[in-house]
């Protein structure tokens, strides 16, 4: 791999974004002239709000142990039963869940419509999407390519182009790794990760139509799948020019992960690939990869609606992951193989020479508030299905849609850098942008004493994205 220089910490490396004017980049289908004027939001107050009941169910694969940091992976998704109704539905055609309309109504990267309420109709989904998208995810889902046809035809989302690659030991050696298996891995739904693939390629495809979307099976559960994975994702990514890449599970932290594990989510960087990760759905506290610094750690909000359905707020959802890293610490003298230094000073102007917080930036994630899934491998149909693994590949398909084309090192090369953290951190510090480009949630609490608020806190980050422009 080629090494690259440390990049000095200067006094104006904020505005430097701001006057570029990346962001003020935009997708062109995001100004077509047939766009309807954008409707006002309703502003109601929380007493309107109203709350669904039922159950929330957590998958096997979905519970965090302790004796598995550093050794395996968990998902993080959680199942929605509304009261009085079954685990799985025939057809999505209730107000309780969203559909991909209303999510690019409540993000703006849609056309706009009164209410935002949720209803099956192309005319309001999301639009753009450029290279691809890459889902890392464990095992194997024999229905992938069936669903999520599925899936884009009922919401009348353009056919997506799919590839499934598995990341089996047909890809030699990457950085030292080798891949547990030579053939498919075990059936997802063997180990309760077949919600969670489905999951991810259907929202990052609802959120960028247009971008590939290839999804990249490990061989297991096991991190060390799951990060030669990551890089078999990197070469699928940077063979389509660029783009990004989600992962939407995660382990407890632990020593081990600086250093040579974190350059697992930067080795393609200069490729224009960004990487996102799920903070978690445990509450308040840090998980990896979505605390490494090169990582766009993606949190959750619950979605709050009235009586009629109608948008009214953003909160930060209680179950939301974050926290700060026990491990990616600033480090002095700096060493890019050891840990937080000038090459990822995104944080540095509130947090200082410390540890790195998560998440960055947050989507709808709270269960009540889920979105519709379609899996149809463990004999299911549509599911509503919230957690942080709603996040990751929603923001990754909204940052895609963005079209900025940023990585973490300049096209051709040149000094590591967490470019898109860069940038979306740079706005908290412009107040015009910061309001015009994002939600600030001030409501709420993923833990006691972890208060959701004015600009950053460690439940939902800077808040969640409005509109395409400095994504």
């Amino acid at each position: 791999m080629k090494k690259r220089g440390v990049l000095a910490v200067t006094g104006v490396f904020l505005s430097t974004f701001l006057v570029s004017g990346i962001v003020t980049a935009q997708d062109e289908d995001a100004k077509t002239p047939e766009q309807p004027v954008v409707a006002a939001q309703p502003s109601l107050p929380q007493g309107a709000i109203v709350k669904h009941e039922g159950t929330v169910l957590t998958p096997p694969s979905s519970i965090m142990r302790p004796e598995d940091a550093g050794v395996r992976a968990h998902t993080n998704y959680l199942l929605f039963v509304p009261s009085g109704k079954t685990l799985t539905s025939a057809n999505p055609n209730n107000t309780y869940a969203e559909y991909p309309a209303s999510m690019a109504c409540v993000y703006k990267v849609g056309k706009q419509y009164a209410g935002c309420t949720p209803i099956n109709n192309s005319a309001y989904n999301a639009t753009g999407g450029w290279g691809a998208i890459a889902i890392v995810d464990a095992y194997d889902d024999p229905n992938a390519a069936s669903d999520l046809s599925y899936f884009s035809s009922f919401f009348g989302l353009p056919a997506a182009s799919f590839t499934k690659v598995i990341a089996n030991s047909s890809f030699g050696t990457l950085n030292g790794m080798t891949a547990s298996c030579s053939g498919t891995p075990d059936n997802a739904n063997l180990h309760g990760w077949d919600v969670e693939e489905a999951l991810d390629m259907e929202w990052a495809h609802a959120m960028a139509p247009k971008a590939k979307i290839i999804l990249v099976e490990a061989c297991t559960n096991l991190l060390s799948d799951l990060y030669y994975a990551e890089q078999v994702a990197g070469i699928q990514v940077s063979n389509a020019g660029g783009g990004d890449i989600t992962n939407s599970w995660g382990a407890g932290e632990y020593s081990g992960e600086v250093g040579s594990t974190d350059n697992v989510f930067y080795r393609y960087s200069w490729k224009n690939i960004t990487y996102f990760a799920s903070a978690g759905d445990s509450g308040w506290g840090a998980q990896y990869p979505s605390s490494s610094p090169w990582v766009v750690s993606a949190g959750g909000t619950t979605v709050n609606r009235d009586a009629n359905q109608n948008f009214v707020s953003e909160s930060c959802w209680a179950g939301s992951g974050g926290g700060v890293s026990a491990y990616e610490l600033w480090q002095s003298p700096p060493n890019i193989s050891n840990g937080m230094g000038p090459w990822t000073v995104s944080q540095y102007p509130f947090s200082g020479q410390g540890a790195r917080q998560t998440p960055d930036i947050s989507f709808n994630a709270d269960p009540a508030s889920g979105v519709w899934v379609y899996d149809t491998d463990s004999g299911g149909s549509w599911y509503v299905v919230g957690g942080t693994s709603v996040s990751s590949p929603a923001l990754a398909g909204i940052v895609n849609s963005a079209n900025s084309k940023l990585g973490q090192a300049p096209p051709g090369g040149g000094y590591y850098s967490t470019l898109e953290l860069n940038l979306l951190y740079a706005q908290l510090f412009f107040p015009n942008a910061y309001k015009a480009d994002f939600y600030d949630v001030t409501t709420g609490s993923n833990g006691s004493g972890h208060n959701a608020g004015v600009g950053y806190d460690q439940c939902t980050g800077m808040g969640s994205p409005r509109g395409k422009t400095g994504k």
